[in-house]
């Protein structure tokens, strides 16, 4: 005989605790089923390599609510729960022990798993991802007694990494396959100001280079092979090359899809009463010229919670949210506002040498994304240029100041 309840929430990092939230918030006096895979009450990813992992935030400051927040809205929760398989048509969650729970309505909120090195020696003990506060915690215990950290993959996880355990006096070796860092989500001003950033702190960035094993002794990763035969000696190896969206149990089910789950305005996916957000749901974006997109932050995660609650309760409210993203590295916050992926022009707005400045990204002379380093004001101000696509003079973009708002429509 299965457990019941109104509504199951799979998956119970931002996105999922943001839809629970959401659902009481509209009043919704159905039963609420908060389902995680790791043991502990929903808490805040991004701090996992930044804040958390260099001690200055202890666990509690890191959750999303207080542990008692969750039985006074009577929202049941279900953690150290994997769900292994989804029965669409019974409407029927299939847990890895066999368990089972109906469902009146299922919200897929799983987000990623970290995308595994494929090469020899990556199943070794010492080799990291951070993605859980497991990860996070595994390699914490052990950062007194290591020098020697090598990193591969220069997006935003292996750069914070980078940052924090170089303030705390780790010899830091960064390795890229490709020919800049954060090559995937920025331009090349961007990319070139922060590998000289972190150069200049001493660590050892190398691009366009090519990892070929992760050597070890007695079971324990000692370092790092190269496609060109130079071992980088580690004590410490962690991966950041991004994630694998965990949406199996759903395409096996029958839902479309393939990178994420495909779902339409209102968060719902192809099969009934099931809906799916966050990081692991693909969606079509007006700010990536109406493409089809997954979105790997925070900001998404939680409108589409509500997108997704508020449909629930009966409240259409379409997704079309301006994605926003965020960095923080040494003093340098980095503040992202739009999508420039496919931009054609790249204005320059300041002097880097400041520490200063933005990097507005346009596309058939239309404003579509901005990177402000250290730059709030910018960040704030080009949001609604964004938004509109606005068409402005490049020259007068880089004029940094003439404040953006100013440039508006």
């Amino acid at each position: 005989m299965s457990k019941k309840t109104d509504i199951a929430i799979v998956g119970a990092g931002h996105g999922g605790a943001q839809a629970a939230i959401m659902l009481r918030q509209q009043k919704y006096e159905g039963e609420i089923t908060l389902i995680g895979d790791e043991p502990e009450f929903p808490y805040e990813r991004p701090p996992l390599s930044k804040e958390y992992f260099a001690g200055e935030k202890p666990f509690e400051r890191i959750m999303i609510r207080p542990e008692k927040f969750w039985a006074e809205r009577d929202i049941t929760m279900m953690l150290g729960h994997r769900v292994a398989a989804v029965d669409a048509e019974a409407h029927r969650l299939i847990f890895a022990d066999g368990a089972a729970l109906d469902y009146g309505k299922l919200i897929w909120a799983t987000g990623g798993s970290p995308r595994a090195l494929p090469v020899p020696g990556a199943e070794l003990e010492g080799v990291h991802f951070v993605r859980s506060r497991a990860d996070a915690d595994a390699m914490m215990v052990r950062l007194d007694s290591i020098e020697r950290v090598v990193i591969v993959g220069g997006g935003y996880i292996g750069l914070e990494a980078a940052a924090v355990l170089t303030k705390l006096g780790k010899k830091v070796v960064l390795l890229e396959a490709l020919d800049r860092v954060l090559a995937r989500v920025a331009g090349d001003a961007l990319s070139r100001f922060y590998e000289g950033e972190h150069r200049a702190r001493g660590v050892d960035l190398r691009t366009n280079v090519g990892v070929k094993a992760i050597e070890g002794e007695s079971g324990r990763a000692t370092g790092v092979r190269l496609v060109d035969g130079e071992t980088v000696p580690a004590d410490l190896v962690i991966i950041g090359i991004g994630v694998i969206p965990a949406v199996e149990p759903l395409i096996v089910a029958g839902a479309e899809g393939g990178n994420g789950v495909i779902v339409d305005e209102f968060c719902r996916t192809s099969l009934p009463d099931i809906y799916a957000i966050g990081d692991c749901a693909a969606h079509a974006s007006g700010f990536a010229g109406g493409a089809t997109i997954r979105l790997e932050s925070v900001q998404n995660a939680n409108d589409q919670a509500t997108v997704a609650a508020k449909h629930i309760v009966g409240h259409d409210a379409p997704y079309d949210a301006v994605p926003w993203f965020w960095s923080n590295q040494y003093d340098l916050k980095l503040q992202t506002v739009g999508l420039s992926s496919g931009h054609d022009a790249a204005v320059l707005r300041g002097d880097p040498a400041t520490r200063s400045f933005s990097v507005v990204y346009l596309k058939d002379g239309k404003v579509i994304a901005l990177d402000c380093v250290n730059a709030t004001k910018d960040y704030v101000q080009g949001r609604k240029l964004v938004i509109e696509g606005a068409a402005i003079d490049p020259d007068k973009l880089a004029d940094a100041a003439t404040p953006l708002k100013e440039l508006a429509g």
